[in-house]
């Protein structure tokens, strides 16, 4: 498989700038891959397709507001500052991006806030456009941590062309979101709402929780047409002996193991044993997922609709077969079917 396999056209009409008003009634299109059907369904129709001891794994990783704008010293020049990760929390190092880079050297200070309380001073170039800050801010860690919250703004994806908005900060999250630590949600369980979960509960369907934190490596473009040659950044992953517990007593049993996502899905392909079981894992990824691959551990997968020639896009075209997902982009186009984070869902059997 090429890069050039994953092209397709997109009207611009079809980008959601804003998500279903209930989370759960998103549309959604169901795969099967047995039969190579298509159906149209409601995201609250999920339920239908689940039964008791069946296994939804969900990444709760927490989005923290990542998005700073300060003040270069001396120019007062206007700095988008995106935070990335924490290199070291005692110094208070941080991976972050910076807009307009050309302007920001090693040396710099940028003042955030009206107060200018938050200083940060630049140590180092990684990237065109990463950099290594140096925060400096009177106080403890937590209350340090406490002021980036307070300054920073929900980080929505660069395509939403509107203003962030206060309603953004819980819609650009998942209801199960506990770990803080992603830059970017993990879209497909944004459709989920307390009364589906509860639904679902109730019904019996067990949960698997791990926690990848989603970086902005998920979304850098592939530049490569051979796809073996692009690497993926790492993120951090962590599974623990509960969820791997709920995950490998349902593939004995042969159950319906579903990944919501791609990054649960990569979580646990990740965390594979030589016998096809999920193993607990602390550390990093960089798994990139492309055609053709054999997943070990889930035999179903919700997920968004995604960009083209996207990692993402090529992870799902993995999954459901290449065909096939093409074939369903294209009815979903012609169906007028929401694209990307706020878009609408896909339930691949």
């Amino acid at each position: 498989m090429k890069l050039s396999n994953f092209g397709f056209d997109l009207p611009n009409e079809l980008l959601a700038e804003y998500p279903a008003e209930n989370r759960d009634e998103s549309r959604l299109m169901v795969l099967n891959r047995k039969e190579q059907t298509i159906e149209h369904k409601m995201f609250k129709d999920l339920i239908d397709y689940f039964n008791e001891d069946d296994v939804l794994i969900l990444n709760n990783t927490k989005v923290f507001p990542a998005r700073l704008y300060g003040n270069k010293e001396k120019t007062g020049a206007r700095i988008e500052v995106f935070l990335l990760r924490e290199l070291n929390e005692e110094q208070r190092l941080w991976d972050v991006l910076v807009d307009p880079a050309r302007k920001i050297r090693i040396g710099n200070k940028l003042y955030f806030g009206d107060d200018e309380t938050l200083v940060a001073e630049v140590i180092d170039n990684t990237t065109s456009r990463g950099r290594t800050l140096r925060f400096l801010y009177d106080g403890s860690y937590r209350e340090f941590r406490l002021k980036l919250n307070e300054l920073g703004e929900t980080p929505l994806p660069k395509y939403i062309k509107r203003d962030v908005e206060p309603e953004d900060e819980d819609r650009y999250q998942t209801i199960f979101a506990k770990n803080e630590g992603a830059v970017a949600a993990p879209t497909a369980g944004l459709h989920f709402s307390k009364h589906l979960l509860k639904r679902l509960e109730i019904k019996g369907v067990n949960f698997a929780e791990v926690t990848l934190h989603v970086g902005l490596g998920t979304f850098n473009p592939v530049e490569v047409e051979d796809l073996s040659k692009h690497k993926m950044d790492s993120e951090e992953l962590k599974i623990d002996e509960k969820a791997v517990q709920t995950v490998n007593k349902a593939i004995q049993e042969k159950r319906r193991v579903c990944a919501v996502g791609t990054t649960a899905m990569r979580a646990i392909e990740s965390a594979v044993s030589s016998n096809g079981m999920l193993n607990e894992f602390e550390g990093w990824t960089n798994k990139f997922i492309f055609p053709p691959y054999d997943f070990s551990i889930a035999n179903c997968m919700v997920t968004n609709f995604h960009t083209p020639k996207s990692t993402l896009l090529m992870m799902v075209s993995a999954f459901a077969g290449h065909d096939f997902i093409k074939r369903a982009y294209e009815e979903a186009v012609k169906e007028k079917y929401k694209f990307y984070s706020y878009g609408d869902a896909m339930l691949i059997l």
